[in-house]
Order: structure tokens, then C-alpha cells, then sequence
């Protein structure tokens, strides 16, 4: 029976998922679980039915309840039925309580208001969806940063990542065969970067990429001789550009983007 986590929040629940999975990684690995999520409990009956059907599931809860009403009886009712239950931001307002000498709002799902902020990270979504690909050179003029790599670098999601940061980003892939935009060598260096990866790698993700496209691993696309043409022409671009580089071999998309944050943060 794989494992299930009921996450029970007074808002949508996106900040206990990420919290949850962050900790899934430590424990589950190549294995199926399930998390139901269950947003916007704001009562007492409707919160103490979530915690019986998870007894009933022998499920786990994580909760993000800004009331403290609501999360004292989640801990009474959870003992009660002797159900696991992990407050997730109780301890944090407490604590928080406690260094400002102030009391909290207990609002839910301030984070997610609709402020300016909020069209701003929309806009950068939207942003990216326009100009992922190289699809349209304007972009890279337009954009706060600009990804710069070969085929199956990550800079898709990457691109994505970021705009979920409020970022413009806007990436580049280098084909030998293709002559890379000129405003690729206008914009100031600083704002690209280089996505490199080692060829072996390289040559793993794209036999995998083409056996679900259901091709022949092969095909010259996944060649080592392939492969080196292209990371020898990468460089090559790279070099003219001046700007920096990551490899991302062994890197996770979050990993990644985070040292790409912190070369924006001026030291």
C-alpha cells in the first residue's frame, strides 16, 4: 500500500506541498506515494472529517492552519484517532510571536493576494512561455536573463523556475547548423548564462529522449561524435559571449536556478 499524506490547509495548501515533498525526498525514493491536498478548511466539522478519513486511510497529515483554534483541535482530534499530524507553520508564527512581540494577523493566504508582486511573476510566466526556444530574438533584448545551451540542458524548466521568481527569462539553444542571434552578443554579458554539461550525461538524457519518442537511440542525435560537435560549437559561442557558466551535469532544475539567483544579488 504506497503511502498517503492528507496536507490540510485554511488557504490553497501550495506552501505545505512544497514543504511536504522537500521532506518526501529524504525518506521516499522510487516510490509511489500519494498526497491529497485539502484546501480552504476554515471550521472545526469540516476539519475534523479530514482527520477521520485519513484515520480510516492510515494517512499521515501535514497542516498549515494560521488559527490556533484550528490547529489545537487538528492536535486533539489527531490524538484522539491516533493520527500522525505535522503543524507546519504553527511553531514558525510562535516563534515569530515571540521575537517581534507582536500578534500575528491570522489571515489565511495572504502570500497569494493578488498584489503587484503576484502580476508580476504572471507576467514572467507568460514572458517565458513567449520566448522559450529562441523562438523570438526580441526577447533576449527584453529579458532579465537569457539561458544559453544545447538541446536537453534544462532550459525550459529552467526558464519556467525562474519566472516563478518574477524573472524575464528568455533561452537560446545552440545548433551548429544555426547561427545564434546577434542580440545574443548586444546584451551584457552578465545577463547570459551558459547551461554546460558533460557529454556522457548529455548522451544518457537524449538515448532516454528518444526511446520515449519511441526512435532508435542511434540516431546521430545521441552520437558521443554528435554530442562533442555540438559542446565544441556551445563553447565556442560561449566564449564570444564572455559570460558565465554552469554545469549542470549533476545539477536538479532548483539547484541550478538558485546560483543563477545568486548571481543576481549584487554582493
Amino acid at each position: 500500500m504506497k503511502p498517503i499524506i492528507y496536507l490540510v490547509s485554511d488557504s490553497v495548501g501550495e506552501t505545505a506541498e512544497q514543504v511536504i515533498k522537500a521532506a518526501l525526498s529524504q525518506f521516499i525514493h522510487g516510490i509511489e506515494y500519494e498526497i491529497i491536498r485539502i484546501p480552504y478548511v476554515e471550521d472545526v466539522m469540516k476539519l475534523e472529517a479530514v482527520v477521520e478519513k485519513a484515520a480510516k486511510a492510515n494517512a499521515i497529515i501535514g497542516f498549515t492552519l494560521v488559527n490556533p483554534i484550528l490547529r489545537q483541535c487538528m492536535t486533539q482530534k489527531s490524538i484522539e484517532l491516533n493520527v500522525e499530524s505535522i503543524d507546519i507553520i504553527g511553531p514558525m508564527l510562535e516563534g515569530m510571536e515571540r521575537y517581534f512581540q507582536q500578534k500575528p494577523k491570522l489571515k489565511p493566504g495572504l502570500v497569494h493576494q493578488l498584489d503587484e508582486a503576484y502580476f508580476r511573476r504572471v507576467e514572467a510566466i507568460e514572458f517565458a512561455v513567449r520566448f522559450d526556444d529562441g523562438r523570438d530574438p526580441r526577447g533576449i533584448e527584453q529579458a532579465d536573463i537569457i539561458l544559453v545551451g544545447v538541446s536537453r540542458t534544462s532550459k525550459t524548466p529552467l526558464s519556467q523556475y525562474l519566472a516563478l521568481k518574477s524573472f524575464k527569462v528568455a533561452n537560446v539553444p545552440i545548433v551548429p547548423e544555426v547561427d545564434p542571434p546577434m542580440e545574443l552578443f548586444q546584451v551584457p554579458p552578465h545577463k547570459c548564462v551558459g547551461l554546460k554539461i558533460s557529454s556522457e550525461k548529455l548522451n544518457d538524457i537524449r538515448k532516454e529522449r528518444l526511446k520515449s519518442l519511441g526512435l532508435k537511440e542511434e540516431a546521430s542525435y545521441a552520437t558521443f561524435e554528435r554530442i562533442s560537435f555540438e559542446l565544441e560549437y556551445f563553447q565556442s559561442v560561449i566564449d564570444r559571449i564572455g559570460c558565465p557558466v554552469i554545469d549542470v551535469s549533476n545539477k536538479a532544475v532548483e539547484e541550478t536556478a538558485n546560483i543563477i539567483l545568486q548571481m543576481q544579488t549584487p554582493i
